[in-house]
Parts: C-alpha cells; sequence; structure tokens
C-alpha cells in the first residue's frame, strides 16, 4: 500500500496552534486547507498511514485503487458549481482529467440506457424504453435546471454556516438571491416531490429513484431536490472527466495546497480525545500521549465517532447527545477490487446493474454499482490489464470475524460477480487479483461507525447535524454534516466550517483574489 501524499510530512509546527482537524478525509482536507489559506495555523492529525479517507486509493501488485469515489463533475471547468473545485482554485493548485461521455450506463432487465451529459442524447436512450416516459423525464430534468442556474449565482465559497452568511449575500449576491426566489420552494423539496408534479411512467419513476439513491444512498421522496438539481446541471454544463491518477490525485492537491499555505499533515497520528477545559475545546490528546493544544478542533469523523469515542459522555448535554446518536445511516457496502486481464475489451467505465425489478432497488446486493477507471487511465493497471471496483449496500449487523468470515464474504460478493457479468461475461476468467471489502473493513480502516457512509435523513424528515455543537471550539465537517455521500457535499461541509471560523471581510478578499 502506498502513501498518495507526494511529499514527507513537514514537522509539528511550534505552539500556538489554531486550529486541529481530525481527519484528513476530503472534508478535513478542504476545511483545513481553507483555513491555512485564511492565514491560520492549522494540523490534520491521521490515524491512517494513507490521507485521503473515504477516498483515499492504494495499490497491491501493480493495481492502483480507489477505496470509494471513482465519478467526479466539474473539476476542470472554471464555471463548474463544484465546491472542491473552488477550494483548490483558492489553493492554487489544478488537476490533469480526462473527460468521457457516455457517463456510464444504467442495466435494469427492461433495458440498458447510455447516461450521456448531453440532455438530448440522454433523453433518446430513454425513449428506446418508453417514448412517453422520455418526454416525462425531460419537464422533470428542464424543472431542476432551472434551480441549477439560479443557484450558479453563489458560489459555495460564500457561504458560511451561522447567521453571518445572510449579510455576505445581501452585501454581495442580492440580484442573485432574487434569480432564486421563484425556486425558494424547491430549495427544502425532495426530489420526489418534483417528480410526483411532473413523471406518472413507473419505470421512468424508477430510472429517478435509482440516480437519487446513486447520490444520497435515498431514494427520490428522501432526497433534497438542490442535490439532484447540481447532479444533472454539472454534468449537462460542466462535464463529466477522471482525474489522472484517480481519487489520489484530488488528496495529493489537496494536500500540495493545505503544505503551500503553511498547513500541515501528520499520518499515523491517531487522536485519542477530544479535551475539554469549562465546557471549552483546549486541544487533543494523541494515542501516544502527546497533547496538541488549540482552542478549535475540527472533526472529520462521523457525528457516531466524534460524540461516542472523541469525546466523554459528560462532555455534551445529554438530551443533545442522544439525539445525535439516534441519527439514522446509511449502511455499509460490499466492496469488490479486481486486476483483471482486458485482452479483446471495449467498454465505457461506470455502470449501475439493477439486478431485479421486483425488489427495491435499496435492497443490498439488488442494485450494483461498478467502476473500471483503467478505461481512462491505463496508468491505474499493468499493461493488459483493468481496474475494477464494483460496490453494493451491505448492513454491518451480523458480521464477526470467525471462522465462516472469509466463506460469507465470498457468498456476499456473489452478486457483485453476477453483476459484473452484464457487463462482462468471462469477467472470472480474467480475474489476477481480487480483494473482498466489507463493512468490519471500512470500519477499520476507515474507522467510521458501522463502516456507514453517513447519515440516512430523509428529506422534510429532520436536518443533518450542523457544523457547530454545543461545546465551545468544536466543529464537525463531512459527510454527517451535509445531505448526500458524494465528494461535493462533503467539500461544501469544509467552506462552510472553515468560512464560519473567519471574519466575513476574509471571505471577500478571497473571493475577489480569486475572482
Amino acid at each position: 500500500m502506498k502513501s498518495p501524499v507526494p511529499s514527507p510530512q513537514s514537522p509539528v509546527p511550534s505552539p500556538p496552534l489554531d486550529a486541529i482537524v481530525i481527519g484528513s478525509g476530503i472534508g478535513g482536507l478542504c476545511t483545513a486547507g481553507l483555513l491555512a489559506r485564511y492565514g491560520k495555523r492549522v494540523i490534520v492529525c491521521e490515524s491512517h498511514t494513507i490521507a485521503g479517507g473515504a477516498a483515499h486509493s492504494f495499490r497491491r501488485r501493480g493495481f492502483e485503487f480507489d477505496s470509494g469515489p471513482s465519478f467526479y463533475c466539474g473539476l476542470a471547468d472554471n464555471q463548474s458549481l463544484n465546491p472542491l473545485k473552488q477550494v483548490l482554485d483558492v489553493l492554487g493548485e489544478s488537476l490533469q482529467v480526462i473527460p468521457y461521455d457516455p457517463l456510464g450506463k444504467y442495466h435494469f432487465p427492461e433495458g440498458t440506457v447510455a447516461v450521456y451529459s448531453n440532455t438530448e442524447k440522454y433523453l433518446h436512450e430513454v425513449q428506446q424504453i418508453t417514448s412517453e416516459g422520455a418526454k416525462e423525464l425531460q419537464q422533470f430534468i428542464e424543472r431542476l435546471l432551472g434551480l441549477y442556474d439560479a443557484m450558479k449565482g453563489i458560489p459555495t465559497l460564500a457561504l458560511r454556516s451561522d447567521w453571518q452568511v445572510i449579510l455576505l449575500l445581501l452585501q454581495r449576491y442580492l440580484p442573485s438571491l432574487g434569480r432564486m426566489l421563484p425556486y425558494l420552494p424547491l430549495v427544502q423539496s425532495s426530489v420526489g416531490n418534483v417528480m410526483d408534479t411532473t413523471v406518472h411512467h413507473p419505470w421512468v419513476r424508477r430510472l429517478i429513484d435509482l440516480e437519487c439513491f446513486l447520490l444520497s444512498g435515498l431514494k427520490a421522496h428522501g432526497t433534497i431536490a438542490p442535490e439532484v438539481a447540481f447532479m444533472l446541471g454539472e454534468r449537462s454544463r460542466a462535464g463529466v472527466e477522471y482525474p489522472v491518477g484517480g481519487s489520489a490525485a484530488i488528496v495529493n492537491a489537496l494536500v500540495r495546497g493545505l503544505s503551500r499555505w503553511g498547513g500541515t499533515l501528520r499520518l499515523g497520528c491517531h487522536v485519542e480525545q477530544i479535551l475539554l477545559e469549562a465546557g471549552k475545546v483546549v486541544g487533543v490528546r494523541l494515542k501516544n500521549g502527546e497533547v496538541l493544544n488549540a482552542p478549535i478542533v475540527i472533526s472529520n469523523a462521523t457525528i457516531w465517532d466524534t460524540y461516542n469515542h472523541l469525546l466523554r459522555p459528560e462532555d455534551l448535554p445529554v438530551a443533545y447527545r442522544q439525539n445525535a446518536l439516534k441519527t439514522p445511516t446509511v449502511d455499509s457496502f460490499i466492496h469488490l477490487h479486481l486486476g483483471i486481464r482486458a485482452d479483446g475489451l471495449e467498454m465505457t467505465g461506470h455502470h449501475v446493474v439493477v439486478q431485479d425489478s421486483s425488489q427495491d432497488i435499496t435492497i443490498p446486493g439488488n442494485t450494483c454499482m461498478i467502476s473500471i477507471p483503467s478505461v481512462w487511465d491505463a496508468s491505474l493497471a499493468p499493461e493488459g490489464h483493468h481496474v475494477v471496483h464494483a460496490y453494493t449496500l451491505e448492513p454491518y449487523a451480523g458480521w464477526e470475524r470467525n471462522d465462516g468470515y472469509a466463506v460469507k464474504k465470498r457468498e456476499k460478493a456473489e452478486s457483485l460477480y453476477c453483476a459484473l457479468e452484464r457487463i462482462i461475461p468471462d469477467i472470472r476468467e480474467r480475474v489476477v487479483l481480487e480483494l473482498i471489502g466489507t463493512p468490519l473493513t471500512h470500519a477499520h480502516y476507515l474507522r467510521r461507525h458501522q463502516g456507514t457512509y453517513g447519515p440516512a435523513i430523509a428529506a422534510g424528515q429532520g436536518m443533518f447535524p450542523s457544523t457547530h455543537t454545543p461545546i465551545q471550539g468544536l466543529y464537525l465537517v463531512g459527510d454527517s454534516t451535509m445531505p448526500g455521500i458524494g465528494v461535493p457535499a462533503v467539500a461544501a461541509s469544509g467552506i462552510l466550517c472553515a468560512n464560519s471560523l473567519v471574519e466575513r471581510s476574509q471571505i471577500v478578499e478571497l473571493l475577489q483574489a480569486i475572482n
């Protein structure tokens, strides 16, 4: 396993520190990088020997695997709304990317649909299955693209997570706020509500449910409309690309930006406890007994791990802690990482296979996601080979590292092999390297509560935990704080947190600098 960090770690900066970030996931790195850009003395403490959290990459026998996401939009387009792109711009970093289209294929029992960035080409694909449904889907897309266009006038980089955001928006973005007014009902609405007014064809409704599930882990009625508006807008207006070098390239760029502006990353640096005095944050204690002092600590760990393991129960108000720990979770996953022989294969890199139309798409094993990023970036695999990453939902409950663990792993991976056979019929004969990851794998390597990928809070049924906490000086970032389980959401959480810790004038200066 190789570290994606491009340079040796910096020494621990001499006191005083302004902020400590726990965890080097995308949310943590974006927060730390922005704080460093604002002139704060910041250190990132990462338990693992590899930076990136759920987005880290690892190498086995010449194959470079993304542990998590492989799908990215708007990484190179200057008009993109992608919060990650905005952070990279601010840090002075850029990525070499490979654009591609179609962005993938959805394989239903009823037929296969190629998903194009171009909306007209996408609708043409849907027409092959249902002409009437394609017309309804067009109305649905146009409604949400209107929201995306309205959102374009207010960059995420201008936002913060406290009341001062109102003053900032009124000061700089009053015309854009005016354009948003007709779409305010959509901002708090679920995608399902939009779907109910525009789409009646059952298969197209299932298609929309699938796209929402891929974004949020929830179907249309549980997913907020701005999330899907962002996805549709980015893929149709900014385009879809894969970063050369995989997810590690994104992590590398964020680490370089952090270092450029004076921040520090420490790997193999496990935070054991967040330290408080008189109800205020004063620093952290590491597993090796070392104490780092700072008035601000930002946890990129999940809300469950932060409140269960990094704090003592008595550190939080009882009712607040109990309610926070009751936050429902998205299940974990079974992951299948394969190195395969590529001879004779011609394909696109992303696929989603729905195996049984009579079952709900959220049933573990029924919807399988597949990425083959070496289709675009041949450097990820030895010559003549591909890397394959397939995964599907899998609950944490019932998993134990006992005598039956290896057998259970193989049994659970069978649904992924069946899905892969829709794409590559002779996949089993092509395998030269096989790695199976379970919820226990995620819980161990990513230090995530039950291997979860974040809260499962349905639209209209509760608010995501804020970046703020009841403890003065303690903040949260990452997928515990923003809707959606993708990279844009966690990058946005980092922006909102960092901006909330500086003066409005500093945000304005930064916006003027990049403009």
